[in-house]
């Protein structure tokens, strides 16, 4: 349930890839499912409000990140729509957006708390570091590797708790962000195939999706986290509740 928005996405690409509509271009076809899946699930109450402005939220940080990167040749968006900005479709940001997604959805149904979370201000810069390196690598040293250790020494005592049936788990925060990004490099493969969009090397054919892309998502799903984290406990706050920490 909590990888909904992304098996629908999935699904979408897949049959958008085999079942075409005359006169209107894939690409808008997708936005046009996404945004109606998105009314479903917050009219169904799958999802609350307070989760919509959080996924709305990544869906302009990803909307930013995919201009900028099918800008400098990282990969493209090779088939025509109405609804492309700068050469990129409107419902790429949903694919971020189901990353949200999922995170809100498990949080809220795998009853997820966190100990030994760091201050604010550590996570809140090293989130925007590893954001703002996905734009200057392009220029300048690429910081991948030391943001990384810079996580590992940030998140080092942090354990994430999470509820599976009636047994309470944990693992250590580093631990979810890599198979969390992991599973995204596996997802990410599925969409190439159903080409919701195409690497240089992928342009005269499918193939996998580089291993190095894990480093990436790795990092984004850092990002990813301290944002819905952050939220969680400034929502606490004002609720004049005790964050987890």
């Amino acid at each position: 349930m909590s990888c909904l928005f992304p098996v629908f996405i999935f699904a979408s690409l897949a049959i958008s890839k085999f079942v075409a509509i005359p006169g209107l271009p894939r690409y808008d076809l997708l936005l046009l499912l996404c945004l109606a899946f998105q009314v479903f699930m917050v009219k169904s109450r799958l999802e609350s409000r307070d989760e919509l402005k959080v996924i709305t939220v990544f869906h302009l940080i990803g909307l930013c990140l995919e201009i900028y990167k099918v800008h400098m040749g990282s990969w493209s968006y090779p088939e025509e729509g109405y609804s492309k900005v700068f050469g990129v479709p409107l419902y790429s940001g949903f694919m971020y957006a189901s990353v949200a997604s999922y995170l809100c959805q498990a949080w809220r149904r795998l009853d997820v708390s966190l100990t030994n979370w760091p201050r604010p201000f550590l996570v809140t810069s090293l989130g925007a570091a590893i954001y703002l390196n996905f734009f200057t690598h392009h220029y300048i040293w690429d910081l991948r590797w030391v943001l990384m250790v810079l996580m590992f020494v940030v998140f080092w005592r942090s354990k994430v708790y999470f509820r599976v049936t009636h047994e309470r788990f944990s693992m250590p925060v580093p631990l979810g962000y890599f198979l969390i990004g992991f599973f995204i490099w596996i997802a990410e493969n599925i969409a190439t195939f159903f080409g919701a969009w195409a690497y240089p090397n992928q342009r005269s054919g499918w193939e996998l999706v580089h291993l190095s892309k894990i480093s990436s998502w790795f990092l984004l799903v850092i990002v990813s986290f301290i944002i819905v984290a952050e939220l969680k406990h400034v929502k606490a706050r004002l609720g004049g509740g005790k964050p987890d920490r």
